[in-house]
C-alpha cells in the first residue's frame, strides 16, 4: 500500500505537468519540443487509470505572450522591469547611505539591463517598419557617410578644406546662396505647378472614362429596351402606333444625351435591325411582309417605319464617326457635322442636308437619289416621289460643303453640281465645269 501510494504521489505531478504542457500547446501555440520534454519525466505505463482532477489552465493572454516571446528570443525573457527596478533602487541606496561600489554596482546593472531591452524593442520595431531591403539600403548609406569621413580624415583632405574654406570670400558665397535660394523657390513653384497640372489631367481623363462607362450602360440600356418591345409577340413590328411612339421618345431622349460615337452606335444598331427602313405592311393588321429572302420587304412609297428619326438629328455632331450601310432617308440633317464620316452605302435619298458640312467624309456608293442624274430631283413637300424615275426622291444639298470628299462617283457629282446651288458647287472636287446648275432655274 504504501509502494502504491508513493507511485501515485509520484506520478501526479507528471499528469499534472503534462496537462500544464498540453494547455500551452493548445493555447498559444508554444514548440512541440516542451511538450516532449514535459512528457519524457513521466512515462504514459506509470499513469494510473485513476481518473484525477484537471489542471487549471493557463490564461490564455499570458500564453500568448510566453509563446510570442520563446518563438522570437527561443526561450522565456527574464524580469527585467524588476531587475531594472532593484537596480535603480541599490542604486539610490548607494547614492543616500554614501556607497560607492553599491551605487556604481546598481548603476551598471541598470544601464546594462536597460540597454538590453532597448535593444530588442528596437529592433522588434525596425523589424515592424523597415523591410529588410530598406533595412539595408539604411545601412548602406550609413557606411557610405562614414567611410568619406574616415577616407577625409586619413588622407588630410580635412586640412585642404580648412584651408580651401579659410580663403573663401563668405559675403560672395551668401549672394551666390540667396540666388541658389531664388532659383529653387522658382523651381519649386514650377514643380508644384505641374504637379497641379498633372493631377487635373489624371481627373480629367478619369472624368472622360467614367463618363464613357455611363454612357455604354445608357446605351445597352436602351438596346435592351427596344430589343423587348420589338420582340414581343405583339411589339413594335406589328401595329402598335403607341409602341412605336415611345420607341421613338425615347430614341431622342437618348440621341440627345450621347456624343459622337454613341450617336452612330444607336444608328447603327437601329439601320441594322430594319427599325429605319419604310416596310411593306399587311393593310388589315399591320404586320410586315416577308420577302422572301429571310427579311422584310422595303416599300419606299407606302412603307411604315418602325423608328422616324424625322427632326432627332438636326444640327447634329456626328464628326469622324463610322455611318457605313446605315439608312438615313427621308430626315432631316440640317446643319449636321458629318466631317470625315464614313459614308459608304448610307441612303441618304430625301435627306435634307442644308448647310451640312461633308468636307473629308467617304461617299463611296453612297445613294443620294433613285433613278438616273437626268430625271432625278430633290425632294418637295408637296409632290410625292417617284423611286422609278427618281423625280423628288434626292437629296437637299442645297448649301452643303463637300470639300475634299472622297470617292465621288460621276453620278454624285453631277447630281451635287446640278442642284446644290453655287455655295455648294463651289466646294466639290474637280469643279462642275459643263454640268449645268439646275437649281437657279
Amino acid at each position: 500500500m504504501a509502494s502504491t501510494s508513493s507511485n501515485s504521489s509520484s506520478s501526479n505531478p507528471s499528469k499534472s505537468e503534462n496537462q500544464t504542457s498540453a494547455a500551452l500547446s493548445g493555447h498559444s501555440g508554444l514548440d512541440g519540443r516542451m511538450a516532449q520534454a514535459s512528457g519524457a519525466s513521466a512515462p504514459q505505463a506509470a499513469l494510473p487509470d485513476v481518473p484525477l482532477p484537471d489542471a487549471p489552465l493557463l490564461d490564455e493572454t499570458a500564453a500568448v505572450s510566453v509563446s510570442r516571446s520563446i518563438a522570437r528570443h527561443g526561450e522565456i525573457q527574464p524580469p527585467y522591469g524588476l531587475i531594472i527596478t532593484i537596480a535603480v533602487g541599490l542604486m539610490v541606496a548607494g547614492l543616500g547611505f554614501n556607497a560607492f561600489w553599491l551605487g556604481f554596482a546598481g548603476a551598471t546593472v541598470a544601464l546594462l539591463v536597460s540597454l538590453r531591452v532597448l535593444w530588442v524593442s528596437s529592433a522588434d520595431v525596425i523589424a515592424e517598419l523597415l523591410s529588410p531591403q530598406q533595412r539595408t539600403l539604411t545601412i548602406g548609406i550609413v557606411g557610405l557617410i562614414a567611410a568619406a569621413i574616415g577616407f577625409v580624415y586619413l588622407t588630410n583632405w580635412d586640412d585642404r578644406l580648412r584651408a580651401l574654406t579659410s580663403q573663401l570670400n563668405w559675403e560672395a558665397v551668401a549672394a551666390v546662396g540667396e540666388v541658389i535660394g531664388a532659383v529653387g523657390q522658382i523651381l519649386i513653384a514650377l514643380l508644384a505647378v505641374y504637379v497641379a497640372w498633372r493631377q487635373y489631367m489624371i481627373s480629367k481623363n478619369l472624368t472622360i472614362q467614367q463618363n464613357l462607362i455611363t454612357q455604354q450602360q445608357t446605351i445597352d440600356t436602351y438596346f435592351q429596351g427596344i430589343s423587348d418591345l420589338v420582340l414581343d409577340e405583339e411589339g413594335l413590328l406589328e401595329d402598335w402606333p403607341q409602341e412605336r411612339a415611345i420607341a421613338e421618345g425615347r430614341t431622342a431622349a437618348i440621341l440627345s444625351s450621347i456624343d459622337a460615337g454613341g450617336k452612330a452606335k444607336v444608328l447603327r444598331f437601329l439601320s441594322r435591325s430594319r427599325l429605319l427602313t419604310p416596310l411593306e405592311r399587311d393593310r388589315r393588321l399591320g404586320r410586315p411582309i416577308l420577302d422572301g429572302l429571310g427579311s422584310y420587304a422595303e416599300d419606299r412609297e407606302a412603307g411604315v417605319r418602325v423608328i422616324d428619326l424625322g427632326v432627332m438629328l438636326a444640327s447634329a455632331d456626328l464628326e469622324g464617326t463610322d455611318l457605313r450601310w446605315v439608312d438615313l432617308s427621308d430626315i432631316n440633317l440640317i446643319r449636321a457635322n458629318l466631317r470625315r464620316c464614313e459614308l459608304v452605302r448610307v441612303n441618304l435619298s430625301r435627306t435634307i442636308l442644308c448647310g451640312a458640312d461633308l468636307s473629308g467624309a467617304n461617299l463611296r456608293g453612297a445613294r443620294l437619289f433613285y433613278g438616273s442624274t437626268e430625271t432625278a430631283t430633290p425632294r418637295s413637300l408637296t409632290d410625292l416621289p417617284n423611286y422609278k424615275t427618281g423625280e423628288f426622291t434626292g437629296a437637299v444639298v442645297e448649301g452643303a460643303d463637300l470639300t475634299e470628299v472622297q470617292q465621288l462617283s460621276a453620278e454624285q457629282r453631277y447630281y451635287c453640281c446640278a442642284w446644290g446651288g453655287s455655295a455648294t458647287r463651289a466646294t466639290i472636287p474637280g469643279g462642275c465645269e459643263g454640268i449645268p446648275n439646275r437649281l437657279n432655274r
